[in-house]
């Protein structure tokens, strides 16, 4: 072999890697967002403290008020969220979403028809159940996973898919 063929053999490899690390730099970032999906972590749990279970009125819903914090890659979001927490009992709690089901609206108790009001589409339910009384709402309110530890209620807050049947997570 000449010195002429080996120059060109070796920039044949060097081309040949040039190449490879080009189409490595350039493909890794299309090949993770074609699989992101799968590696995907899952949202984490948003337990949000309701209070004092001794603070909670018997047989009358009460309204609990927060803020949201939602991070998406490099932007934070504060959104102003409620629910309304009832118990029969003191010891048993069920926690409702603050909103409807038909459209999202924020509902309100009704004290006069001991109902859950939605003033948008004239929607009403069960405060004891959620169950739906009248108007266009798909399905019963939204009740939420709780948990009493040291005193103190917990929910856990998600979200779900508006105006469908079927209670699903959005």
């Amino acid at each position: 072999m000449t010195i002429s063929e080996s120059r060109r053999t070796f920039f044949k490899w060097i081309a040949a890697a040039g190449g490879l690390v080009t189409v490595a730099l350039a493909g890794f970032p299309a090949v993770r967002a074609f699989f992101s999906p799968v590696f995907r972590r899952r949202r984490p749990e948003n337990w949000i403290r309701m209070g004092d279970v001794g603070g909670f009125a018997w047989d009358e819903p009460v309204k609990v008020d927060f803020v949201d914090e939602v991070r998406d890659a490099w932007v934070e979001a504060r959104r102003p969220r409620n629910v309304w927490v009832y118990t029969a009992d003191g010891e048993r709690f069920t926690v409702y979403s603050g909103r409807c089901t038909h459209l999202g609206c924020n509902f309100a108790f009704d004290t006069e028809k001991t109902v859950f009001r939605c003033p948008c589409h004239h929607g009403f339910f069960d405060v004891k159940t959620g169950a739906v009384l009248g108007g266009p709402p798909p399905r019963p309110l939204d009740a939420l996973e709780t948990k009493v530890e040291g005193g103190v209620l917990y929910a856990r807050y998600q979200e779900f898919r508006l105006g469908v049947p079927a209670k699903v997570e959005a």
